[in-house]
């Protein structure tokens, strides 16, 4: 288990690629549900300590304007680890790869190679890096944020 939680760390300390005037931070919560006294029960994010395979997790990349300028067309990418099979995101306007981001497309439109030569369609266990192409000005100080999900595998 302590492999899948430092690979975790390493995304959360390894910031996304971005281009300049943006600052990002990215944090990773661990979904788990939670008994309420009413015997209901919530969805809570929590910060993970201890994740196992199966465990739901969600992504958060935040960006900032920290320049003087708005800043327009820009692209914040993110890895997935190792140990996450991707399963998507909040808004759906992302791009993936599936070759460690030499080649980007929608994951519908993807295909994985198979040993006989054949393809087949590419899943979201396959995505190694998932990119938003933001086609909007951000104004000088203005913030947003990215999210997306995950599971350990």
């Amino acid at each position: 288990m302590k492999k899948i939680f430092v690979a975790l760390l390493a995304l959360v300390s390894t910031a996304p690629v971005f281009a300049a005037p943006l600052e990002l931070a990215s944090d990773v919560f661990v979904e788990r549900e939670q008994k309420r006294p009413d015997g209901s029960v919530a969805t809570i994010l929590e910060e993970p300590k201890l994740v196992v395979p199966g465990d739901q997790l969600v992504f958060v990349v935040r960006y900032k304007n920290v320049g003087a300028q708005p800043a327009s067309k820009f692209t914040v990418t993110n890895p997935i680890p190792r140990a996450v099979a991707f399963s998507g995101t909040a808004d759906g306007t992302e791009i993936v790869s599936i070759d460690g981001g030499k080649n980007w497309g929608f994951l519908s439109q993807l295909k994985v190679g198979k040993a006989d030569g054949t393809f087949r369609p590419a899943l979201p266990g396959d995505v190694t890096h998932v990119k938003w192409n933001l086609n909007q000005t951000l104004a000088a100080g203005s913030a947003g944020k990215l999210v997306f999900r995950g599971v350990v595998r």
